[in-house]
């Protein structure tokens, strides 16, 4: 474990949020938290962003046009059969074939992205920050070199609602 790391641990959501806003009022911001479900007043006062959406939406969007360009090509140019009638390129009968499709290559991007950005790989060495992190424990973890004259101030805000781990 890194010794310039300090822990603040706390036992439930309230006493988490009121340390979180105290400390953002004093311009003190940690470096990650750690909760066993998600709480929104953290996410937004973290400021932290996520783009996946987006990714999410251009891997739908060039996905369908694929796989409809495929599907065409397949039925139309490559092996065109005249079945029932109809037309070479039935594309209502494309639709369903399509939209099942885009959410599979939507549903396999967006994983291999986000696991991507996270770092996750097979074999990777995990470094648990506390052992009830994300178990029933809420924990805000403080760089002590970006602290400098606030590390007292910190050190009062996590003893008053919850405890330190160096």
């Amino acid at each position: 474990m890194n010794n310039n790391l300090l822990i603040g641990v706390f036992p439930d959501e309230d006493h988490l949020v009121e340390a979180f806003e105290k400390m953002a009022s004093k311009g003190i911001k940690p470096v990650e938290v750690y909760t066993p479900y998600p709480v929104h007043e953290i996410l937004e006062g973290m400021g932290n962003k996520t783009r996946i959406s987006h990714a999410a939406f251009f891997y739908g969007l060039f996905g369908a046009l694929g796989v409809l360009g495929f599907l065409y090509y397949a039925a139309v140019i490559s092996w065109p059969l005249n079945f029932g009638g109809k037309p070479f390129n039935t594309f209502p009968s494309f639709i369903v074939v399509a939209l099942v499709a885009t959410i599979l290559i939507v549903t396999l991007l967006t994983l291999f992205t986000f696991s991507a950005r996270a770092q996750i790989y097979p074999g990777k060495v995990v470094e648990v920050v506390h052992p009830g992190a994300t178990d029933d424990k809420f924990v805000m973890v403080f760089d002590k070199t970006r602290l400098g004259d606030n590390e007292t101030v910190l050190l009062q805000i996590i003893s008053e609602y919850g405890e330190i781990e160096k």
